[in-house]
């Protein structure tokens, strides 16, 4: 077997074995796979505020076209974010949320003297009426599966919640709820998708050499005036 075909086995292999990966659905950049969190309802309804969920539990996107001014509150009922009436964004940089949702996991430091009595400073970000950050009220926030999932292949709820918001100076909330979601078709745990993988790549390594050492036997059998010229490549 000469060094193209060779190559072209690999490449060969490679391909069933991105073929393999893709079989099953992709993880979220930052997002769960496996959990959904989903905005039920924002209070008081007021046209032109809108709160969506990014990478199925990741962020939330805030966005204010409703001419009132729209206040979020943090862990400890501080002002977090703030989006006026005509789109200017602040966030509260006295607030523990600022430095907490800048993670996904909450594993910031909050710098010394912040906390919930903290006067707020008000920091503008943008003019855009949008803002979207880790909200770690809407996403599960432990190790491994939730208590609350007794079959992984079972749509579970884990939790609802709801983060305290006023527009308009009048108080609500955004309410939702955090699901389990098994993978469409069963797919397998990624852990199983690369130890197939693994195991295919191997596989073709192994099928490589032995061709090659196959055809390099047989080249040695054949008369000298026979064998076919390497290619140069």
């Amino acid at each position: 077997m000469n060094r193209r075909s060779g190559g072209a086995a690999l490449a060969a292999c490679l391909a069933a074995c991105a073929l393999a990966a893709s079989a099953t659905p992709a993880a979220a950049h930052n997002g769960n796979p496996n959990m959904l969190s989903q905005v039920r309802s924002v209070t008081p309804t007021t046209q032109g505020v809108k709160v969506t969920v990014l990478n199925r539990d990741d962020r939330l996107l805030l966005q204010n076209t409703s001419g009132k001014d729209v206040v979020v509150e943090g862990y400890s009922k501080e002002p977090y974010v703030r989006i006026d009436g005509d789109g200017t964004v602040r966030v509260n940089t006295n607030s523990e949320a600022y430095y907490l949702n800048q993670d996904r996991e909450g594993k910031v430091q909050v710098p010394a003297g912040i906390d919930s009595k903290t006067p707020p400073r008000w920091k503008e970000v943008s003019k855009t009426g949008r803002y979207e950050w880790h909200d770690h009220r809407m996403h599960w926030m432990g190790t491994g599966r939730p208590p609350q999932v007794k079959d992984a292949s079972e749509r579970t709820t884990i939790f609802d919640y709801e983060i305290p918001v006023a527009i308009g100076g009048s108080t609500g909330a955004i309410a939702g709820t955090l699901l389990w979601t098994p993978p469409p078709g069963g797919g397998l745990p990624l852990g199983a998708i690369f130890a197939f993988a693994a195991l295919v790549i191997a596989l073709c390594v192994v099928v490589i050499i032995v061709r090659r050492r196959r055809a390099d036997a047989a080249a040695d059998d054949q008369p000298e005036s026979t064998r076919p010229a390497a290619e140069a490549w």
